[in-house]
């Protein structure tokens, strides 16, 4: 029970930084018909956002893991960009109303405040 209680905590916080993202930061939209379609929309942002994470990233930290030392860690940034891009391409193609514009600055941005969001959240609700 508990794992399902983290799961869902660390959904929620991750759709309230993305509709966080939607309002803050130009570039990135959310164009929904009505309040209902928007919690919808971030919930399933937040599942694929998670999943590509989940997928990806240990993946693109093992293959690169050279790039990841030459840079200082300073290539996740691009790394989260691009995976946050990812993220709108995926739910565009499954017809869900989110969208970013491009890499720089929406994606790079959007992945920085989300992650940040994520993580002052996931500490003040103890998703663990």
């Amino acid at each position: 029970m508990d794992f399902l209680k983290g799961l869902l905590i660390r959904v929620g916080s991750t759709a309230v930084a993305f509709w966080l993202a939607t309002l803050l930061i130009p570039g990135i939209s959310l164009d929904s018909e009505s309040a209902t379609e928007t919690v919808i929309t971030l919930v399933l942002v937040a599942v694929i956002f998670g999943v590509v994470n989940a997928v990806l990233q240990p993946i693109i930290k093992t293959v690169g893991c050279g790039f990841y030392l030459l840079t200082l860690g300073l290539i996740a940034i691009v790394v989260n960009g691009l995976l946050f891009l990812l993220t709108s391409w995926i739910a565009g193609e499954a017809g869900l109303p989110f969208h970013v514009d491009g890499f720089w600055p929406e994606a790079v941005l959007g992945a920085l405040f989300v992650g940040v969001v994520t993580w002052i959240l996931g500490a003040v609700l103890d998703r663990d």
